[in-house]
C-alpha cells in the first residue's frame, strides 16, 4: 500500500519532468529565455540531473559557458552515472580553447551509466585528439563514434578528411 508521501513524490516528479520536456521542446524551437524559466520552474518542483544540465545547455547558447559548467556540475551532483553533463562540460572546454582539460570529462561521459547519445562524447573526444596532433587516437574515437552512430554525418566527414591527407 502506497503512503501519502510516496504519492506526493510521484507527482512532483511528473511535474518537474513536464516542466523539463516543456523546456526541451522550446529550447528546439529556438527560444532559449522561454526554456531557461521552464528548466528553472522544473528545478523548483524537484531537482533532477537532466534539468540542471539542459538548463546549462540553454546557457550555453547565450554564450555563458561558466554558467553551464556550474549546472552541468550540480547534475553531476545529483546523478554521476547521467554521462550528459560530462559530455557538456567537455564540449564546453573546447569552446573555451581547453582542449586538455576536456579530456577526463568525455572518458568519464564515455563510461557513464547512463548516457544517450552514445557517440557524442567518442565524437568530441576525436575532436581533441586531433586538435592536439593525436590523429591515430583521434580516427579511433571517430570509429567509435560511427560504431554506435553509424550514419553520424560530422564523424564520416572528419574520417574522410584525415583519409584524403593521408593517401
Amino acid at each position: 500500500m502506497e503512503n501519502e508521501t510516496d504519492s506526493h513524490n510521484r507527482e512532483r516528479q511528473a511535474r518537474a519532468r513536464a516542466l523539463w520536456m516543456k523546456g526541451h521542446k522550446t529550447q528546439l524551437k529556438g527560444n532559449v529565455e522561454s526554456a531557461i524559466r521552464a528548466y528553472r520552474a522544473s528545478l523548483e518542483v524537484a531537482p533532477t540531473a537532466e534539468a540542471h544540465t539542459y538548463l546549462g545547455w540553454a546557457y550555453s547558447f547565450q554564450g555563458q559557458l561558466r554558467k553551464a559548467i556550474d549546472e552541468c556540475l550540480k547534475a553531476i551532483d545529483l546523478d554521476p552515472a547521467f554521462g550528459n553533463p560530462y559530455n557538456d562540460i567537455g564540449a564546453y572546454l573546447i569552446e573555451q580553447d581547453q582542449w586538455e582539460e576536456a579530456i577526463p570529462w568525455l572518458e568519464k561521459a564515455n563510461q557513464a551509466e547512463r548516457y544517450e547519445p552514445r557517440h557524442y562524447p567518442h565524437f568530441n573526444l576525436g575532436r581533441v585528439y586531433l586538435h592536439l596532433g593525436r590523429t591515430e587516437e583521434a580516427v579511433g574515437e571517430f570509429r567509435k563514434a560511427l560504431e554506435l552512430s553509424p550514419d553520424y554525418t560530422p564523424a564520416k566527414q572528419v574520417l574522410a578528411q584525415i583519409q584524403s591527407r593521408y593517401n
